[in-house]
Order: structure tokens, then C-alpha cells, then sequence
């Protein structure tokens, strides 16, 4: 290329670096998570008296891998699954506490 005049406007011969800034979804702050996991907190601790005494103790045992930000994904995922599960099997009175468990998942970007 040496000597050659290159016309820029025709697009032939650049030589450059492209650069893409965008670093995938974004990340929910950790007021939003913690607002969200107390609202289901909340919800699950209403539920929990409308269901038989086997059904309380998975919300009992789901509940604090949910509330652990120590907790591992997978298994803060399964934990969040099978209360919006349990939501959802007592319909209407369930509703708020499957879309909560659902925000929450969408927030931790397991949806």
C-alpha cells in the first residue's frame, strides 16, 4: 500500500480497530435484589400458612437459599422454582408470590 492514495469514502484498504461497548444485559443493583428478595420473603411468610404442613417445610427449606447471596445459582434457581410452583398450585391467593419469585429470577438473569 505504500505510495497508493486510498479514498476513504470508497472503502477499500482500511486498516482500524472496531470497538463494541456493550456488555450484555444490565445487571440489577443490589437495592433492587434486595428490595425483590425481601418482597418474596414477605409473600412466601403469608403463603406459608395456607398450604399443608409438608408444602410449609419446602418453603421453610427453600427460603433461606433464596434470602443467601452466598447461596449458589443453580441452586438459589431451584429454590426459587419450586416456590413459584407452590404459588402457583393455590391459584389466586398464590398470583403475587409467582410473579414476585418470576422478578426475582429475571433479576438473577435465570429466566
Amino acid at each position: 500500500m505504500s505510495g497508493d492514495i486510498v479514498n476513504i469514502n470508497q472503502g477499500s484498504h482500511h486498516v482500524g480497530i472496531i470497538k463494541n461497548q456493550y456488555g450484555g444485559p444490565a445487571q440489577p443493583t443490589s437495592r433492587e435484589l434486595t428490595e425483590a428478595v425481601e418482597q418474596l420473603a414477605q409473600l412466601l411468610a403469608d403463603l406459608r400458612g395456607q398450604v399443608a404442613p409438608g408444602t410449609a417445610r419446602v418453603i421453610d427449606d427453600s427460603l433461606p437459599v433464596i434470602v443467601s447471596g452466598a447461596s449458589a445459582p443453580q441452586e438459589r434457581h431451584r429454590a426459587l422454582i419450586a416456590v413459584a410452583t407452590i404459588a402457583a398450585t393455590v391459584g389466586a391467593l398464590g398470583a403475587p408470590t409467582v410473579e414476585a419469585a418470576n422478578r426475582l429470577l429475571g433479576l438473577l438473569g435465570a429466566l
